[in-house]
């Protein structure tokens, strides 16, 4: 009874754990975030540089988290240094501050297994291998649209993606991010059920860059 309960737990939701064995994971989920989104719902009110007008950026490396089949593991406990502020800083063109550097290092760097500066060269390589749509870059006026055409579009960019593959993301209505699930070796392949749940919207809101 008690193993039936746990695994009807599993199947409802997302599950993760805190302070797992770093590097004991089965895949990397890249997440890139469509920065006008994050600015609307919370880096303008933080007053975040990244919202400046003129920056230039469209989708940022939110970051690269270590997965599980099922869940994902976050905070493991790490022999690794952490990394200091010309490691963050060095991470800014791609994702925009170095506190979220920071973050995504302290969350999800430490479950690696890799050194602060190798999780952060994996990261620049992962985000490097995907082509962002230089369609969505150029659009000049907010739109309402199906959240599935976002993924169409990185989809007829990267051929070696499959939409099992990727999901797109929501949040207040808007465009949030794209999620592609990565081997340990950065390759394409199928996510696990708990990351492939594209939004289901189909009037999104998805602005444009600044």
């Amino acid at each position: 009874m008690i193993r039936a309960f746990f695994v009807v737990l599993a199947l409802c939701g997302p599950a993760w754990a805190e302070g797992e064995r770093a590097g004991d994971f089965d895949y990397y989920v890249l997440s890139l975030s469509w920065t006008p989104t994050w600015c609307a719902i919370e880096g303008d009110a933080r007053g975040s540089e990244q919202c400046d007008p003129g920056q230039g950026y469209g989708f940022t490396l939110h970051g690269l988290w270590p997965q599980y089949d099922i869940g994902w593991p976050s905070y493991c406990p790490t022999v690794e240094r952490n990394p200091s502020r010309g490691m963050t800083g060095d991470m800014v063109d791609i994702m925009g501050s170095s506190g979220l550097a920071w973050h995504q290092w302290n969350k999800h760097g430490v479950c690696s297994g890799l050194s602060a500066s190798d999780y952060f060269a994996l990261s620049r390589l992962a985000y490097d291998s995907v082509t962002r749509p230089q369609l969505l870059r150029d659009l000049d006026r907010e739109v309402r649209l199906p959240a599935e055409v976002i993924e169409e579009a990185f989809l007829q960019e990267n051929p070696e993606l499959a939409d099992d593959m990727m999901a797109v993301t929501c949040r207040d209505g808007r465009v949030q991010e794209i999620r592609i699930c990565l081997s340990r070796e950065l390759e394409p392949m199928e996510c696990g059920r708990d990351v492939a749940r594209d939004c289901s919207l189909s009037d999104a809101l998805f602005s444009p860059m600044r």
